[in-house]
């Protein structure tokens, strides 16, 4: 049989051959005058092995281990770690399933953010806020929650959106003083009651839950988006908050 024949055969492409091939898992046959491959029934077993267990899910290094019986893994040993990792994905899948479930259903019900699909923690947070009039930094805000709800660790994300919803009820106000800051110098006098106005809903100690000024990375880059007077106010507000914070210890 020649690559092609083999090929349709197995039920493979016949670049799948030639790759099987330059993987070292299926020996090369031995070659017509014409230099074609001239393949037998014992590679085309082979061959159907192959697809078999590819088929399972097994990569080719596991395939590999399979066919070389004693010099690699048994097939026991491959197939019990193959049914071991499906059955991984499968709850991961199922736990998909549900939480789209759910998105699907606030979704119908005209309940889901515009930043969504986001977690419930998230979403329990934004509807909180309600629906607030034009507000750029409230814009601002919901796009970095919306990023923190995604790169934030599953357990630290249920804890900062906790945090963050003891300031939902004065967000109306604390936003406009913060838009009123866009074209503020940073020694605007406002800038010191705006500060003090967010300080007052933020959590004690919450200076801990950002790095420190000049560290780069996301809160760096947030800051470098406000407007110097905003991000002053801002700063000063998580400072202020951290030293009441340590001052109740």
């Amino acid at each position: 049989m020649r690559i092609g024949e083999i090929a349709a055969l197995v039920g493979v492409t016949p670049r799948a051959v030639r790759h099987y091939h330059q993987s070292g898992l299926l020996p090369e046959p031995p070659r017509r005058p014409n230099g074609y491959r001239e393949y037998g029934v014992r590679d085309a077993v082979l061959l159907a092995r192959i697809r078999r267990l590819t088929e399972l899910g097994l990569g080719l290094d596991e395939v590999r281990d399979v066919l070389a019986d004693d010099e690699g893994r048994g097939l026991v040993e491959v197939l019990e770690e193959l049914a071991e990792d499906l059955a991984r994905q499968e709850a991961v899948i199922r736990a998909r399933r549900e939480h789209l479930t759910a998105l699907l259903t606030e979704a119908r019900a005209g309940r889901l953010p515009a930043e969504g699909p986001v977690s419930p923690e998230l979403a329990a947070l934004l509807a909180g806020l309600g629906e607030l009039p034009e507000s750029p930094m409230a814009a601002k805000d919901r796009e970095i929650l919306a990023l923190l709800d995604v790169v934030v660790p599953e357990e630290e994300r249920a804890r900062l959106m906790e945090l963050m919803r003891g300031a939902a009820g004065s967000a109306r106000e604390l936003y406009a003083l913060l838009d009123a800051l866009a074209d503020a110098a940073p020694d605007d006098p406002r800038v010191d009651g705006a500060a003090r106005a967010l300080a007052a809903v933020l959590p004690d100690g919450i200076a801990v839950e950002l790095p420190p000024e000049g560290s780069g990375g996301l809160a760096d880059s947030f800051f470098a988006d406000l407007a110097p007077a905003q991000s002053a106010a801002v700063r000063r507000a998580i400072r202020l908050a951290g030293e009441r914070g340590e001052g109740d210890r």
